[in-house]
């Protein structure tokens, strides 16, 4: 089927037909002047073609039953071809593609209008995440708890300040020389696990700071973070000790403050985790 074809039938026309033999021109005029005078000016867009083309039709009542029909080519002979050739439908754009274009400034604001999953209609604030955007370090947990959605700004509240704690024994400080981000901008209402669905509408804002950032290390707070961003269901006491990569960046995997406040004997190997997490971030800094 030609495209010409292929764009009648979407507009829901019926191939044409005329007589073989053309009826007679009108005295002082021409078969193509019997045409709806729709006809007669060119459209310059795709929606004056389709206005066109649902008006124009052949006078049927007008041929003799003894005439012999053919078929010839649709009304869409009768468009420009620039607009017949165009696609019938303009293509969408990829939201990942498009998220992977943003800006800093532009990703923020996607962040903060984004409705790509029902948590839009839960949640009191977007938390987009905190910190220096050319950080050498990024730090990436869960999803956004209470205190997070109230305040706007991950890690908040008795955890945030464990959380605080461990940068301090990094030589490092909120707001400074880290950057702290979330699988999920919005608040699960009850804290509840994220949605897988939930975790994919989200995915490209975090893999865009990301590639933003460009940290030289990622430690990650928690089973549902490292599994999110590891795309594993390796259980964290198996992903803890060893380095693992994302996006080509290395990436060390430790405990969650929350966690850590409630099991406090875990927190000689949240040390340990982020003592791998320097000696990595130490080698990159010596290779760069």
């Amino acid at each position: 089927m030609s495209r010409r074809a292929q764009f009648l039938e979407v507009l829901g026309i019926p191939t044409e037909w005329i007589p073989r033999r053309p009826p007679a021109a009108p005295e002082g005029g021409t078969v193509e002047a019997d045409l709806p005078a729709v006809m007669a000016a060119e459209p310059e867009t795709a929606e004056e073609a389709i206005s066109m083309v649902a008006q124009a039709s052949v006078d049927m009542d007008a041929v003799e039953a003894a005439d012999v029909f053919d078929v010839v080519e649709p009304l869409a002979e009768l468009l420009p071809p620039a607009i017949v050739d165009a696609p019938l439908i303009a293509p969408v754009p990829d939201r990942a593609a498009a998220i992977a274009a943003m800006d800093w400034p532009a990703l923020d604001a996607a962040v903060a209008a984004c409705e790509a999953c029902g948590l839009c209609s839960t949640r009191t604030n977007t938390v987009f995440g905190v910190g220096d955007r050319e950080a050498e370090w990024m730090l990436v947990g869960e999803a956004p708890g209470e205190n997070e959605d109230l305040q706007g700004e991950p890690f908040v509240g008795q955890a945030g300040k464990l959380l605080d704690n461990m940068l301090a024994s990094l030589g490092l400080r909120r707001g400074r020389n880290v950057f702290i981000a979330n699988v999920l901008k919005c608040r699960p209402p009850g804290n509840r696990n994220p949605e897988p669905a939930e975790v994919d509408q989200c995915e490209p804002f975090l893999k865009r700071q990301i590639a933003l950032v460009r940290p030289k290390v990622i430690v990650v707070l928690g089973r549902f973070a490292a599994q999110s961003l590891l795309r594993t269901t390796t259980p964290i006491g198996k992903l803890r000790g060893t380095v693992h990569s994302y996006e080509g960046i290395p990436v060390v995997v430790t405990y969650h403050p929350a966690y850590l406040l409630r099991t406090l004997t875990d927190k000689a190997r949240a040390w340990e985790d982020l003592c791998l997490a320097r000696e990595v971030h130490d080698r990159a800094g010596a290779q760069a």
